[in-house]
């Protein structure tokens, strides 16, 4: 009885990419069903083929989904999946419970978006649970993931761009840079890491790219948590970028084995690290 009760409860709030389907498959592994709330303007329609407690629900509609989240008898919840940046300025509609939240705000960026929306959740009796609960088999230790090892041109790249990714992690901008010569190319913001690492290919001049993608300081992992995959691989090998550093303990990897695979058969090293100061140090 203990147990039933333990495994019931759970509800998922589903953004794009395959985050959202990762965790569903994982809490299955668990003997976990979850009930999904699904944005509509980024979720897959893959949800629906998978899990038969879909509810849709828009970016705007906040009341609407925590209705549904206590409909559903949800006391916890994992956010999975990105709601891009740019959907700040988007012209959908905030209902009545997202509408005065968001003129709270000193700043509209990750952490203090998700952050408020977190606080009215936990208000409302559902614990937003850290994201990748459901996954740690796709988290990477510390050391290099590939057959190659960084050479020492990439290793003083992958050291200059953990300083400056640090910094604009720190101020919630991005958490991408990408290096060449000991040089900063290219900053994420807003249009992600893959648009980050096509525009520094722009701008090197056929310079080979280091890619360097961090966790925040203070890092939430409920939210927002760095991820790579088969296409940051692939939008490394179109661009001439030979290494990838991330953080270990702090960073998703999804696919793992094609990722490796996709980036031994370019040449490309992946290095993960611990983060000073965390407590995986």
């Amino acid at each position: 009885m203990g147990d039933t009760v333990h495994r019931q409860g759970w509800g998922l709030i589903a953004g794009n990419g395959d985050f959202p389907l990762l965790v569903l498959e994982g809490a299955r592994r668990q003997g976990i069903e979850m009930a999904v709330i699904a944005i509509r303007e980024e979720a897959t329609p893959e949800l629906d083929r998978v899990s038969s407690r879909v509810h849709w629900v828009s970016l705007g509609e906040l009341n609407r989904a925590i209705e549904l989240l206590h409909q559903e008898g949800v006391k916890r919840a994992v956010m999975a999946g990105q709601v891009r940046h740019r959907q700040i300025f988007s012209d959908i509609p905030p209902d009545a419970r997202l509408a005065p939240l968001l003129e709270r705000l000193a700043t509209r960026n990750t952490d203090a978006l998700i952050g408020a929306v977190a606080r009215i959740l936990q208000f409302e009796g559902i614990e937003l649970v850290d994201s990748t609960k459901f996954l740690e088999p796709l988290i990477p230790a510390p050391g290099v993931l590939t057959r190659r090892a960084p050479d020492e041109r990439e290793t003083g790249d992958i050291d200059y761009g953990r300083s400056i990714a640090r910094q604009i992690a720190g101020l919630d901008l991005g958490q991408t840079v990408v290096i060449a010569e000991r040089a900063c190319v290219a900053i994420e913001a807003m249009e992600g890491t893959d648009e980050t690492i096509e525009r520094a290919a722009r701008l090197a001049g056929g310079r080979p790219l280091t890619v360097v993608k961090v966790s925040k300081p203070k890092q939430d992992m409920r939210f927002d948590v760095p991820v790579v995959g088969p296409r940051t691989i692939e939008v490394m090998q179109r661009s001439g970028a030979t290494a990838l550093a991330i953080d270990a303990a702090r960073t998703l990897i999804f696919d793992r084995q094609r990722v490796v695979e996709l980036a031994d058969a370019a040449g490309i090293t992946i290095q993960a690290a611990v983060p000073q100061g965390s407590d995986a140090a």
